[in-house]
C-alpha cells in the first residue's frame, strides 16, 4: 500500500517536536485526520496565534502577548533584584514556586562555543543596560548547573562587574528535598557541603 504524502508530511512535522518519536507522530497525524474539519481549523489557528501573538518582552526578554510581560508590568515586584534565566520555562518554574518577587532577565540560551553559541547570540547587552540607572542592587544568576550554565554565570559575573557595582549572586546547589545521600553524585554532595549553613 502506498503511503499517503499528506500524512507523511504531517508525521514529519509532529516529529520535529521535542519528545515525539515516529510512532507518536504517526498516531497524532492519524488523529488529526479523524478530527472534524472545524476542530482542525481551530487547532491550526491556535498554532498560528502562538507565532503571531507572542513575542519577547522588550524589557526582560520573557515571552509576552502585546507589549511588556506581566512581571515587568507589575508595580508590586521588587525592582532592585533581577534574576537571570536561560529560558522562559526556567522563569515559569521559579514563578510556580511563589518564592521570588523580583524581576527577570531571559538570556534565551547559554554560552556554548562547541554548539556555536557566543555572547553576542545571547540577550546580554540589554541586561547590562538595565543596570546603568542604579535601581538594581543584585543580579541573581539562575542558569543551569551544567558546563554551559557555569560558563554563562562566570561570563555574566565578569561583565556585570566591569559595567556596574551591582552584587552578583548564584543560586545555591545541593540536595533535593526527599532525596537520599547514598544516591547523590559526588559533585552534588560537594556543592551541598560547600553551601551548608547554620541551623
Amino acid at each position: 500500500m502506498d503511503l499517503l504524502p499528506s500524512i507523511e508530511a504531517l508525521k514529519e512535522s509532529f516529529g520535529q517536536l521535542p519528545g515525539i518519536g515516529p510512532k507518536s507522530a504517526e498516531r497524532m497525524a492519524y488523529a488529526v485526520l479523524g478530527m472534524e474539519r472545524n476542530r482542525v481549523e481551530e487547532f491550526s489557528k491556535r498554532l498560528l496565534d502562538v507565532k503571531n501573538n507572542i513575542a519577547p518582552c522588550p524589557v526582560c526578554g520573557l515571552y509576552a502577548e502585546g507589549g511588556a510581560c506581566p512581571v515587568c508590568s507589575d508595580d508590586s515586584r521588587d525592582k532592585s533584584t533581577i534574576m537571570v534565566v536561560s529560558s522562559y520555562k526556567d522563569a515559569l518554574a521559579i514563578e510556580k514556586s511563589d518564592c521570588y518577587k523580583g524581576l527577570y532577565h531571559c538570556l534565551n540560551g547559554a554560552l556554548s562555543p562547541s554548539k556555536g553559541v557566543y555572547p553576542e547570540d545571547l540577550n546580554i547587552a540589554p541586561l547590562l543596560a538595565r543596570l546603568r540607572d542604579g535601581t538594581v542592587k543584585e543580579v541573581v544568576v539562575a542558569t543551569n548547573p551544567n558546563l554551559e550554565g557555569e560558563t554563562t554565570a562566570l561570563y555574566l559575573s565578569k561583565k556585570i562587574g566591569e559595567a556596574s557595582r551591582v552584587k552578583v549572586t548564584r543560586l545555591a546547589y545541593g540536595l533535593s528535598m526527599g532525596s537520599s545521600l547514598e544516591y547523590s553524585d559526588a559533585i552534588t554532595l560537594e556543592k551541598a557541603i560547600e553551601g551548608r549553613k547554620g541551623l
